[in-house]
């Protein structure tokens, strides 16, 4: 089955499909690694690996893109693309769609907020009209219709901290009504909040877990619980980022504590040098310059002659 219609699939059945957080082609092939079954590429995750910046509608729109093809290629499962708020109107959006769906992304969020927009968790969010949002959804939607009909659009309002959830769940069936597969009321909080959601929202809802360990502003709701309640997907968007930062604090902050300036023997701190070449495929490029390159220079990189040695990785 086409990528599309594999996370449609998940997607209306309504048993809260996970889909972590990426923020590179390297998370995303740990993720898929680790079994889940597909992915969401985190425009916080993005903004904090591309320019190490907030998540405030700094990364330009060709920047998402390159990194969100980067991504698809480098996985089999299918990943959604976090297109903010479209890049500018519903031509824009409608022009992004396109784009997104013709580099082989199963899915795409799209949100409420004014531009410039910023994280779902952050204070001081503004949205623009349920009308405006409505007619980019369904111009993104007519580009769907053309091009793959299994696609998702994601529209996610970001309303509920200003306007409450009578609103969120107003914008959100406009919205299905417009043409989107999915809604998404980011940051909402309670247990009770989701149940009402799922049940007055006319589509399938996805629910923002955030890091999964503090859920941030949304209550930590186990994932069997939400496939109860027939959640259509849950997003656990900033953990691949905030486990990066964590990880390289923690080794760089031991590494200039220690009085030799090196760790030996502390490989806690790295994955093995084979098994890292092996997760990112070095072998089979390997077998493809035994396959296609000419015997010749094959001769010469092996023996060092102007080429890379083997194994060192200088001239």
């Amino acid at each position: 089955m086409k990528k599309t219609t594999v996370l449609r699939q998940g997607i209306m059945e309504r048993r809260a499909l996970v889909c972590p957080g990426a923020h590179d082609a390297m998370s995303a092939k740990v993720i898929e690694k680790c079994g889940f079954e597909a992915i969401q590429i985190s425009g916080y995750g993005v903004a904090g690996s591309f320019l190490g910046k907030p998540d405030v509608g700094l990364v330009q729109m060709k920047d998402v893109l390159d990194t969100a093809w980067n991504i698809a290629a480098s996985v089999e499962i299918p990943v959604m693309i976090d297109l903010d708020t479209g890049g500018g109107n519903a031509v824009n959006a409608a022009y992004n769609t396109e784009r997104t769906i013709m580099m082989g992304l199963a899915g795409m969020n799209i949100e409420d907020q004014i531009f410039p927009k910023r994280c779902g968790h952050m204070s001081g969010k503004e949205v623009i009209s349920a009308e405006e949002m409505a007619g980019k959804i369904t111009a993104c939607a007519a580009v769907r219709d053309r091009l793959d009909k299994d696609f998702i659009i994601n529209a996610r309002t970001d309303c509920f901290a200003s306007m409450g959830l009578d609103e969120a769940i107003r914008r959100s069936n406009l919205y299905l009504q417009a043409g989107a597969d999915l809604a998404f009321i980011d940051g909402i909080k309670t247990r009770a909040d989701v149940e009402r959601a799922v049940r007055e929202v006319k589509g399938p809802l996805s629910v923002n877990l955030m890091d999964a360990i503090s859920g941030m502003k949304t209550e930590l709701i186990p994932i069997p619980e939400l496939a109860k309640m027939g959640v259509g997907r849950v997003s656990i968007p900033v953990a691949s980022i905030m486990v990066v930062h964590k990880a390289l604090m923690s080794f760089f902050t031991a590494l200039k504590a220690s009085p030799t300036g090196t760790l030996p023997g502390q490989f806690q701190w790295v994955s093995n040098f084979e098994d890292y070449t092996d997760f990112v495929g070095l072998k089979d490029y390997r077998q493809m310059e035994d396959r296609y390159l000419p015997k010749g220079r094959l001769d010469e990189k092996y023996q060092g002659k102007g080429k890379i040695v083997e194994g060192e990785g200088k001239q």
